[in-house]
């Protein structure tokens, strides 16, 4: 007999929690253990699949529309589903509603969690009770919960699609050129600005550099912070309130041949794009879960510099990539940690200079990186659903 799952969040091709559920589908879709589904509205529009994908995801689609449609028909108030329901818990450790505008629980319910903040309040601690188990995404995550003393905790690291991210040949489109890739939402926390102080002195030092970028928000206001360190120039809004990237980078004095911005890339679309780059970098003042991006290029074998603090500590291992180790406590943001600019800029001109040596670091983050990949996070998953 087939245990019910219910996937608390959405599903997409275009952020972390989206790409994360889509994976979870993907991997139980054959699953005679699982039944699978969502309460949340499975858009196409959000997913970039290829045709087998999508036939293996119709019955989630179908099971999905079913309870979506059960749920709305509901009034506004607590709910308790006769399945595992896996939530996805913010900041403070609260669950989303459901359709239904109500709590939404399990029997039992898992929460799983990629927090950036080193200290729990009275609130988000009371959030713990409902859970029977807490998955995090890191071990700095695990470690906030059991020090807060979370009686559950199971610590299940994201994955990768070792069919898409993979070592390969590039296509040469940027013959000559050193490349450097850097992607994530635009936000204080994910750094752009130490990208931007670094290259602008790199890239005067080498007009061959470029840098390719796929920096997005998809809720703007949330890239305001990201001036807070003065370290580059204000980051300019356009009247509809988006982030002028383009005006960003010309108001750090970087010329326009020396950086590319993507936007937003689906994540199906991503690793040829990452296989074009020399190297790739993430000076992240705090990751809660292991920085999917940062995981996806150094599975392609990209050489990866890492700031070494927070859920990047999980991946720093073993050679697979370069640590930026001077991380400086930010008093504003317990837990967060600052990278030195001069290191970044190091870091860059080690891995511009040693090609032999960048080439070992990619190798090894590629190898590290095999080993974690979505089939597995939904296995750790599954074993953890089936022990309850």
């Amino acid at each position: 007999m087939s245990r019910r799952v219910v996937i608390h969040w959405g599903l997409s091709s275009l952020h972390g929690w989206g790409v994360y559920g889509l994976n979870l589908a993907l991997a139980w879709a054959g699953d005679p253990a699982l039944e699978a589904a969502t309460d949340y509205e499975v858009i196409p529009q959000h997913l970039t699949l290829d045709p087998l994908q999508a036939h293996a995801l119709a019955g989630f689609r179908d099971r999905s529309a079913r309870l979506r449609a059960q749920l709305l028909a509901q009034k506004p108030e607590a709910l308790t589903l006769n399945a595992v329901l896996l939530a996805a818990l913010g900041n403070d450790l609260q669950p989303q509603p459901g359709p239904h505008g109500g709590k939404l629980l399990g029997r039992p319910s898992l929460g799983t969690v990629f927090f950036e903040r080193e200290a729990l309040g009275p609130k988000a601690r009371e959030a713990l009770a409902p859970h029977a188990t807490i998955i995090a995404g890191s071990s700095w995550n695990a470690g906030v919960l059991r020090a807060h003393g979370a009686p559950a905790v199971e610590l299940v690291l994201q994955g990768i699609d070792p069919a898409l991210f993979h070592p390969a040949p590039r296509r040469g489109l940027f013959p000559g050129r050193f490349v450097v890739f850097s992607g994530g939402k635009l936000e204080a926390r994910k750094g752009q600005d130490n990208v931007i102080a670094a290259w602008r002195i790199f890239a005067a030092r080498h007009p061959g550099a470029l840098l390719i970028s796929a920096w997005h928000n998809h809720w703007p206001d949330g890239a305001r912070g990201i001036d807070a360190s003065r370290r580059a120039a204000p980051l300019p809004f356009r009247t509809d309130g988006t982030p002028d990237i383009a005006a960003w980078v010309a108001a750090n004095g970087i010329k326009p041949d020396q950086f590319l911005d993507l936007g937003v890339v689906p994540n199906a679309l991503l690793a040829p794009i990452l296989r074009e780059a020399d190297a790739a970098i993430f000076p992240n003042r705090c990751e809660g879960g292991t920085n999917l991006v940062a995981m996806e290029a150094m599975a392609c074998g990209v050489p990866t510099i890492l700031s070494a603090n927070t859920g990047h500590l999980d991946l720093i291992r073993d050679g697979a990539a370069l640590a930026l180790t001077d991380q400086r406590a930010i008093a504003s943001a317990p837990g967060w940690r600052e990278s030195n600019i001069e290191e970044i800029l190091a870091a860059l001109e080690d891995l511009y200079t040693d090609r032999a040596r960048a080439r070992e670091i990619g190798a090894a983050g590629a190898k590290l990186l095999a080993g974690l990949t979505w089939a597995k996070t939904a296995d750790e998953i599954k074993r953890i659903i089936s022990k309850l």
